[in-house]
């Protein structure tokens, strides 16, 4: 798992500090490496998520053994162990007609907006409490309604890893919010991010970006949610980076008017 979050801090993509030890709970078998006469040459995610659902990332060749099939034999390897699932994945612009070519199509693109938040205020009637004071159950049915399988073993750790944040909103008892802020190699990364109005979602990423040394957040905003990017215009955050969340099926049926800011892109 160091060698998975060392390569994608080569490529760019800015992993989470502590993201490797909520990915190894949510499959511990789903982490594929390739060696060539016993060097690492590419590696790969396959998680399976419940019966019926599975998400690829981390697909990275070193560059020295690009061009060379090493990289489409671990592919292949991850697809045939989530064989019979609706696979998703989040592609960089370079690699998309790759993946259109193995059955792969566009669902949305997930934008990534990046700087410290500007303005803020509180919500009437809504609560910004720490996350681990609700029931788990209660986060993880909320959760269910972003995430087309439930994940309870991967959100018990994303939530609460030492070093991170966990935020919810509640009204009147309700949850109507939630918001995760970890430190990255650059901008501290909010996600997931879910609300239930473009104004809770921005009291979130105030508080959250209020526990950051600098400031500085990056949010993977769906273009799904139109409310979701004209919100971080709002707030001064500007995009940085996008990559296209991809479904081998039908879209799975989630609630995007409530996905401000998806978890991650390596797990979904």
């Amino acid at each position: 798992m160091e060698l998975f979050r060392a390569w994608a801090d080569d490529e760019g993509w800015n992993p989470g500090d502590s993201d490797r030890f909520a990915f190894a709970v949510a499959d511990p078998r789903g982490f594929l490496v390739g060696r060539v006469d016993g060097e690492p040459a590419a590696c790969i995610s396959a998680v399976r998520y419940g019966t019926g659902f599975g998400f690829l990332g981390f697909y990275i060749a070193r560059p020295a053994f690009r061009g060379q099939g090493y990289g489409i034999q671990l592919w292949q390897a991850g697809m045939a162990r989530l064989e019979g699932r609706l696979v998703g994945l989040d592609g960089v612009v370079e690699q998309q007609d790759n993946y259109r070519r193995s059955g792969f199509r566009r669902a949305w693109n997930n934008v990534r907006h990046e700087g410290v938040p500007q303005g803020g205020g509180d919500v009437p009637g809504v609560e910004l409490v720490d996350a681990a004071s609700l029931p788990f159950g209660v986060l993880a049915d909320y959760d269910r309604r972003f995430f087309p399988e439930a994940r309870d073993a991967f959100l018990s750790a994303w939530l609460g890893l030492p070093g991170r944040a966990a935020v919810a909103a509640v009204r009147d008892g309700r949850i109507e919010g939630l918001g995760v802020v970890r430190p990255c190699s650059a901008a501290s990364r909010i996600g997931p991010l879910y609300a239930a109005s473009p104004e809770v979602a921005a009291a979130l990423v105030h508080r959250l970006a209020a526990g950051v040394p600098d400031g500085t957040v990056a949010v993977d905003v769906p273009d799904a949610n139109p409310a979701a990017t004209a919100l971080m215009e709002r707030l001064g955050l500007v995009p940085t980076f996008e990559a296209a969340r991809m479904y081998t099926g039908p879209a799975p049926e989630l609630d995007l008017a409530g996905l401000y800011g998806v978890t991650s892109l390596e797990l979904g």
